[in-house]
């Protein structure tokens, strides 16, 4: 291979096993043209040398993945300082998605964050912070969140300033523009051109050099923004206006046209909508804010027998920590001495405390309200759940929705067909419309070039996701992405798992026909079950104080019941057809069966050496909201559907307690993924509602995965969106929040797009001043975040 034409890599290689995985990925990769590869099991790593004009490390990687391999790749989040509307965040995620060795890269004006997955063999951060920066732009590692609100109120400061600078200095040159509109008398030294070269000059050039320094780092990098327009449109006031001034020299009687007020005013406006713009930004971030400020700020610790207060950063794994009535509880942990009862309504939306003891796990953030108690660290930093639900919001928050693809593509092209525009407008004003007269060509392009502005186009998707998933996280509810809150709202059919789902998921024994000998072998047996039902029935037989034996052999029948033996015994626990398996006659507990089923009672037969012994029937409650969860759901238009493995009796007396009219029953916990697929099959968008573990192949499979979770159980990597706590009616406040979410994107683009299609032929033909085009420019960022900020008044 020719030294010139030879490109080095390393990739970092998952997945291996033994030698025979190293030699089977090298043989691939040296088959391919232009490619010599070493593949090393040791250090999980691949050495490729190949020629970039014949293959790419893209197509490398891709070989490695299709032989059943995975590259490792990393992801990096960055602060993004310098954009100024749609087309730069465009231009940077263009740039960095065609680097060597990004796989994708994901920026968002609206956080002004990047979030990049990249091969570390052949890219780094620093490389990627290089990038940005030759871009115009700067970067840095993302900061934490107070430091990263510092420096946004060092930002929203330093415009303020700039603006009042501006707005003294523009002041007395919009007096001259009543003599324009209003023919009035003013002091002669206020049409001087000179008092308002002098006015508009450092308004130009150092109020308004930041967009000079924008267009000039767009341009060389073959990219335009809003700073190009804004650099162009005023410059051509402010040039003229000075060509006009000249003319006055020497030549007293002359009457200049000066149009030094409207580049004056141009930029004033838009520093007044940027920093309006950016306040309303702040306030789109306030749910992370608030998440943020339920952390505990300290914690005292139990080191070399002494308490001690520390920094809750400070505190590691395996601390023993003192926390007392009324603190917050630091991290999370379990409890090693002592007894209380703690407030976890903010992680599970529970506002009765929950009574705690000995070994008992608590969550760090909740309130300890009623007693001392001392607990082992178990999660700290980042690890715990509260940090957990932070990451979920934060990167929600960053995505980008499928709605927003659209509005990037325009951003990519907009400020060069803006440009192209003014351009024809000029051409066609001097050349047909006032031939000869540069003037007013000059004042319509001008307009042109000031009127269009991607900002209101880049800010309408992310502004709204932000504030939506915000409002999600206030009431409990955790979208994954704005992906998911997006087709959230295209659902047409949910589909509820019964158990913890529709019920409390804490069944009780109701009824039990049997000796105390069957009780015994019955709960003996359920003793190696970790099902709810089996934990209700050991409890019965505990308060019956009924002595439990030993097991020696159990073995669960998933969907039938299960098997154990017990002092010779051999014990069978289930439904009919596991009698029925087994040849054992309950003829005559048919009737009694099918009472128990029609009261909503889940019952189980128990036989005993192939002998019919008795029944026990369970209860599981429904929770209190169920009803009034499902009627809202059926309101909002979706066919609710409930899916469980109970008998279909028992199945629909629960589906008739709540109001759900279709029903799937007897469904064993591995066919539940082939229902929701079924159903997804007659053409319906299906979420799919469960505990987010047994349930997670049929929360996968839906199009929206709901898992409904508490605290510490946060099913967050099984479903696309996590319920807090138990409270089904956050299911359809999640629904109406996602409604809500895209009606106001919907307001956003439409708004957005109508203002620039009909700002630039009203500004073409000369019916726009300028400066009112600068006005509606800056205006229309601060329109559409304040719409999207009107979500947070929404009622769900």
């Amino acid at each position: 291979m020719n030294e010139a034409e030879t490109n080095h890599a390393t990739l970092g290689v998952t997945g291996m096993t033994c030698a025979a995985c190293s030699n089977r990925i090298e043989k691939v990769l040296n088959k391919m043209d232009g490619v010599e590869a070493q593949v090393n099991l040791t250090t999980e790593r691949a050495t490729v040398d190949y020629d970039s004009e014949k293959t790419s490390i893209e197509d490398i990687s891709n070989k490695i993945e299709k032989v059943g391999y995975g590259v490792l790749m990393e992801q990096t989040d960055l602060d993004v300082f310098g954009m100024t509307c749609a087309a730069c965040s465009t231009r940077i995620e263009k740039v960095l998605n065609k680097q060597d060795g990004v796989k994708s890269a994901n920026v968002n004006l609206t956080t002004e964050t990047a979030s990049v997955e990249y091969n570390p063999g052949l890219v780094d951060t620093k490389g990627i912070i290089e990038k940005i920066k030759k871009l115009g732009y700067d970067a840095q590692l993302k900061a934490e969140a107070e430091e990263k609100q510092t420096h946004k109120e060092k930002e929203i400061k330093n415009m303020k300033t700039k603006l009042i600078v501006s707005a003294v200095l523009t002041a007395p040159l919009i007096v001259t523009m009543l003599v324009h509109l209003f023919n009035m008398n003013i002091p002669d030294i206020f049409m001087n051109p000179w008092f308002q070269f002098a006015l508009a000059t450092p308004v130009q050039f150092i109020i308004g050099w930041q967009f000079y320094v924008g267009a000039y780092k767009n341009l060389r990098n073959g990219g335009a923004n809003m700073d190009v327009l804004v650099a162009l449109g005023t410059s051509a006031a402010y040039f003229y206006s000075l060509f006009e001034a000249f003319r006055t020299i020497g030549n007293p009687t002359y009457e200049p046209h000066l149009y030094f007020e409207t580049s004056a005013v141009i930029i004033t406006l838009i520093l007044f909508g940027k920093y309006l713009e950016t306040r309303a930004k702040s306030q789109t971030t306030n749910a992370l804010s608030s998440l943020l400020n339920l952390q505990a700020k300290e914690a005292r610790v139990i080191r070399n027998g002494e308490e001690i207060m520390t920094p809750v950063e400070e505190v590691v794994v395996g601390d023993r920590l003192v926390v007392k009535p009324g603190e917050k509880i630091p991290v999370d942990g379990r409890i090693v001495k002592g007894r209380t009862s703690v407030d976890e309504s903010m992680i599970t939306g529970e506002s009765i405390p929950i009574e705690k003891d000995v070994d008992a796990s608590v969550i760090g953030s909740t309130i300890n309200k009623n007693g001392s108690i001392e607990m082992h660290a178990t999660k700290v930093g980042k690890d715990t759940a509260l940090a957990s639900i932070v990451k979920v919001v934060e990167d929600a928050q960053g995505s980008k929705a499928p709605i927003q693809r659209l509005a990037d593509v325009i951003s990519g092209y907009f400020v060069p067909i803006v440009v192209g525009i003014a351009i024809l407008t000029f051409t066609v004003w001097i050349a047909f419309v006032q031939p000869g007269q540069f003037e007013p060509a000059l004042v319509a392009a001008i307009a042109v070039l000031v009127i269009a502005c991607p900002c209101a186009l880049g800010l309408a998707t992310p502004t709204s996701i932000m504030v939506g998933t915000g409002k999600g996280a206030e009431n409990g509810i955790l979208f994954k992405g704005g992906e998911h809150l997006e087709r959230t709202h295209a659902l047409n059919a949910i589909v509820l798992d019964k158990t913890g789902t529709i019920t409390k998921g804490k069944p009780e024994v109701t009824n039990f026909t049997g000796d105390d000998e069957t009780l015994q072998l019955l709960a003996s047996a359920e003793k190696g079950s970790e099902h709810p039902l089996a934990e209700a029935i050991v409890a019965y037989a505990t308060e019956k104080e009924i002595e439990l034996g030993e097991v020696d052999d159990f073995n669960a029948i998933p969907g039938h019941g299960i098997e154990a033996t017990i002092s010779s015994n051999n014990i069978l626990v289930g439904n009919r057809k596991l009698m029925q398996d087994h040849q054992v006659d309950v003829g005559s507990a048919e009737q009694e069966l099918i009472d128990y089923e029609v009261d909503g009672k889940t019952a189980m037969l128990i036989a005993v050496d192939g002998k019919y012994r008795g029944i026990v029937a369970v209860a599981d409650t429904i929770k209190e909201t169920a009803p009034q969860a499902i009627r809202e759901l059926q309101e909002e238009g979706l066919e609710v559907i409930m899916l469980t493995g109970d008998n279909e009796r028992t199945a629909q007396a629960i589906a008739k307690q709540v109001g759900i009219d279709q029903v799937i029953a007897q469904v064993l916990p591995e066919e539940k993924a082939d229902k929701v697929k079924e159903i997804q099959l007659q053409g319906k968008k299906v979420g799919m509602v469960g505990d987010g573990v047994n349930d997670a192949p049929a929360l996968a499979i839906a199009d929206i995965g709901i898992a409904i979770g508490t605290g510490t159980e946060v099913a967050i990597e099984a479903a696309d969106i996590t319920i807090l706590g138990g409270e089904l009616l956050l299911i359809p406040k999640a629904i109406k929040i996602s409604h809500a979410t895209i009606r106001n994107i919907r307001q956003n683009l439409f708004w957005a797009f109508g203002y620039n299609t009909a700002g630039i032929p009203v500004a073409a033909v000369g019916l726009l001043a300028p400066w009112v085009a600068g006005a509606a420019m800056a205006l229309s960022s601060v329109s559409v975040v304040s719409n999207s900020l009107r979500l947070k008044r929404v009622k769900i």
